[in-house]
């Protein structure tokens, strides 16, 4: 198609080019087009082009004959509404003395039939003007038209603008939204009064995003206006977040399949909200197919373009278009525009043939007498022009909803103010090259242009009107709801206002009371491909699906989303752990072995029985410290050995509570020495039984001098102080300290003591372990000794309880977590302080208490005299 036109155009331009030479100084117009239209004349003209009718068939080009002229058929009482708003706004201006004074403005309006090829020649029509012939060669004077207002459609006005703005010619029109128009590098000199489509996808995606409809359908026309449309809906819908379920488009003409599939699309869909950029011409048998199969159940989102079509405003419609959300042309009033359309009048010049075909269409008659009768019978009857407009009811006479007609009424004005703002330039202070201002006798289109691009002006209904740098129209919007009237039909009531300015953005007022929903529930329905994700887990998108469609994922351990919809995961810091919910990070439980846990509880009471039975043993030796039992052995090492093991029990408590600095150093010190001290002990006395057996022997009579008390005592002491020198050592390099550890339990604080030094904890506990091992291995030797009381054998055993106690902590010890390993320490200390306590002095009391006549020196002895 634009080549086609580019092609004719070019063979126009050459065409007459060659009339130009041979006609010796005189142009010619090698041909008229045949179009409806009105006319009245002028000091200047301004143009028009409208959809008044509708050209079902263009005539067939053959190449071979001259065009038939197109029939068109059919008739928009609305688009001649339009049309007549034009005429009134110059007849208005005309009598303004405030507006360009001593001119007077006329018009040359056509009809465009909804043809682009129609539309075309009336443009090149309105550029060419009206004159047979042209004389003056140097084209001074007024152009032909000063300004076109129009095209109503935006695939029209993208192929006439794009000639026009060669030649600068303004042309503003009144409904085309196309995005695309606003590129000032293709289109100069193209105006609107109408927002731009991309404003009115702002507005869509922000009611969208307000009833939080984040799935929904989307259905456009097959021209300029549905693909420009829905390319920015798509784009918009993603820079949000939001999803289109499927996207169709409407067939241009009427195609059963296409229709039966694109609604086999529509309930298949779970989206709820369909949204539609088309003509309700294009829409018409998509509703009729939705009527037939009685669907509902849909929200529809209207575009504009059929936001308000008096085609669905019928009873018929109501059940499946009621609650319709639309995005419509601001609404204004235009005083005295109700009486100038009741006071039309046909008249007889051709120039006027649409007012002629209105008035045939709005009383049914005809002015062509000779159609009036066929063969003796009434056709129609005849028209007289003087019919009476006040009595009909159609859209031309409704004045009510005046939307496109004020833009029509709008863009008049803008012409005429940008040219009496022309008219008032001063001479010697004008905008244009050496401060010149423009010749009224040789008004140049593109001088026009410039004024109206920095047109300023407010009308009578207060509504400001000026043009941005792309010359798009202050973005507003009404916002309207399809409701049922008294009569079962639909009516259009405003709940809003959406506009937007460069400081405020996008601002969308509704009144959400006075919405109605054609639902059961009566509330907004929800358009949703997966329910939101509440706090506490994520988004994870099904595959081979849109972003929308999702599975709700609950967060791992230690990650919280404390949002809706969370995409991910946050994970909490160190110190806090996700609640049960996975909403909200909470500090972490601080564990430790504490005195109200019952595994304290246990430990602690454990402790302090062996504290007890330690105090009553040493009452008891205490009180018979004379007995030989007691004596035996040394009875100082008896009561050395059970101070080392109340000291063992007692140390059990450093380990229990919240771990502190000096608890943390003393409990393994403490510990340390303790054991040193009871081991040592044991190991005197060991050495002491083997001595004192070795002396009875003739070969080791001297045996005894090396273990007096006071060599005993003495080796105690240096065992213990060699331990002591171990721990201060260690803590004095490396001290243990209190420590929050992570590492155990992701979900806790371990609060334990850290050793400081590995090497300084295992020289205590080997140290501990070398001293044991050497008690086992004496005691293990004088097992055999002979005595009635041989105590050697309670030292073996008590030794093995220890040992085996001590070999099996340390695995245990390594796989415990957390409080649980410093338990089993304690279960260690407290395990080999009882079985110390229980080997060594659980036998001598069984005789002090219950069999007190084995206490003596003879019972003692008693075995060593009958082996003699």
């Amino acid at each position: 198609m634009w080549l086609i036109l580019y092609v004719c155009l070019f063979l126009s331009c050459n065409y007459i080019s060659v009339a130009l030479m041979a006609s010796s100084g005189t142009c010619k117009l090698q041909g008229h087009f045949t179009l409806n239209g009105m006319y009245k004349d002028g000091d200047f003209l301004i143009g028009g082009l409208f959809e008044v009718q509708y050209l079902k068939a263009f005539p067939e080009l053959s190449f071979r004959m001259e065009p038939k002229l197109p029939h068109c058929e059919l008739f928009y009482m609305t688009s001649f509404q339009q049309a007549q708003t034009m005429v009134f706004a110059i007849n208005e201006i005309n009598n303004n003395p405030n507006l360009l004074p001593n001119i007077t403005l006329g018009y040359q309006i056509y009809d465009n039939c909804l043809r682009l090829g129609v539309a075309f020649r009336g443009a090149t029509a309105l550029v060419s003007g009206t004159e047979e012939t042209v004389s003056d060669l140097n084209c001074k004077g007024p152009p032909p038209v000063i300004g076109i207002i129009g095209d109503p459609g935006s695939t029209h006005s993208i192929a006439i603008s794009s000639v026009l703005g060669l030649f600068r010619l303004p042309m503003i029109s009144f409904y085309a939204t196309c995005s695309c128009l606003s590129d000032r590098k293709k289109y100069p000199s193209f105006f609107r009064t109408i927002p731009s489509d991309a404003f009115q996808v702002r507005a869509m995606v922000q009611i969208l995003r307000h009833f939080g409809w984040i799935w929904v359908g989307l259905l456009y026309s097959n021209n300029d206006y549905g693909i420009y449309a829905a390319q920015s809906f798509h784009k918009e819908m993603q820079l949000f977040g939001h999803c289109v379920a499927f996207s169709e488009i409407l067939p241009n003409v009427n195609n059963p399949i296409d229709i039966q599939r694109i609604m086999g699309v529509i309930q298949a869909s779970t989206a709820r909200v369909l949204v539609v950029f088309s003509p309700s011409s294009l829409l018409i048998p998509l509703m009729e197919e939705v009527v037939l199969q009685n669907m509902t159940g849909r929200q529809w989102i209207a575009s504009e373009s059929w936001a308000t079509s008096p085609m669905f405003r019928t009873p018929r419609f109501q059940p499946f278009l009621g609650g319709t959300l639309a995005i419509a042309i601001r609404r204004g009033e235009i005083q005295g525009l109700q009486d100038f359309l009741l006071h039309l009048r046909p008249n007889t010049d051709q120039r006027n043939n649409m007012l002629r075909i209105f008035w045939e269409n709005m009383f049914g008659c005809s002015f062509e007498i000779e159609s009036k009768e066929k063969d003796g019978k009434q056709l129609k009857k005849v028209c007289t022009g003087q019919e009476d407009l006040s009595i009909t009811k159609t859209p031309y006479t409704d004045v009510s909803g005046l939307r496109a007609s004020y833009n029509v009424y709008k863009a008049v004005y803008a012409l005429a103010h940008a040219l009496h703002d022309l008219m008032q330039c001063e001479k010697g202070r004008g905008p244009f090259s050496g401060n010149s201002c423009a010749n009224m006798s040789n008004l140049k289109p593109w001088q026009l242009v410039h004024y109206l691009q920095k047109v300023n002006f407010t009308t009578g209904f207060g509504d400001h009107v000026s043009f941005d740098k792309n010359g798009d129209a202050l973005a507003i919007y009404d916002v309207l709801n399809w409701q049922p009237s008294s009569d079962g039909a639909i009516w259009f009531h405003k709940i809003g206002v959406v506009s937007e300015g460069a400081e405020t953005g996008m601002v969308l007022m509704l009144d959400e009371d006075l919405i109605y929903w054609n639902f059961e529930i009566k509330k907004p329905p929800r358009s949703v491909c997966s329910e939101s994700c509440p706090p506490g887990t994520r988004r994870a998108t099904k595959k081979g699906l849109p972003f929308c469609c999702f599975d709700c994922l609950p967060c791992g351990d230690g990650e919280i989303s404390n949002t809706t919809n969370a995409i991910e995961c946050t994970a909490c810091k160190d110190e806090f752990w996700s609640n049960p919910d996975k909403d909200q990070c909470v500090p972490k439980e601080v564990e430790f072995l504490s005195y109200e846990d019952p595994l304290g509880i246990s430990l602690t009471t454990a402790s302090l029985l062996g504290l007890c039975f330690c105090a009553v043993v040493l009452v008891v030796f205490a009180y018979h410290r004379k007995t030989p039992i007691v004596r035996a052995n040394n009875s100082e090492l008896s009561f050395l050995l059970l101070l080392s093991l109340k000291l063992c029990f007692l140390c059990v408590l450093l380990f229990i509570g919240q771990p502190q600095l000096w608890t943390c150093q003393l409990r393994h010190a403490v510990f340390g020495i303790s054991f040193v001290l009871c081991i040592s002990s044991i190991l005197v006395k060991t050495m002491v039984v083997i001595a004192v057996f070795k002396s009875s022997r003739p070969e080791g009579k001297g045996a005894m001098k090396w273990f007096e008390a006071a060599q005993q005592k003495c080796t105690v002491l240096v065992l213990t102080a060699l331990q002591i020198v171990i721990c201060a050592v260690w803590l004095s390099t490396a001290s243990p300290t209190p420590h929050k550890n992570n590492q155990y339990i992701r979900s806790k604080i371990v609060y334990e003591c850290a050793i400081g030094s590995v090497a300084g904890f295992s020289m205590l506990l080997g140290y501990i372990g070398l001293l044991a091992a050497v008690s086992f291995l004496l005691a293990f030797l004088a097992r055999n000794l002979p005595d009635n009381f041989n105590e050697a054998k309670f030292i073996t055993f008590s030794m093995l309880i220890f040992c085996a106690v001590w070999i099996a902590f340390v695995p245990a010890y390594v796989s415990s977590p957390g409080k649980y390993a410093v338990a089993v320490e304690i279960f260690a200390i407290l395990a080999s302080s009882f079985g110390l306590l229980l080997a060594i002095f659980a036998p001598k009391c069984y005789i002090i208490l219950l069999h007190p006549e084995r206490n003596t020196k003879k019972a003692i002895m008693g075995r060593e005299t009958q082996n003699k």
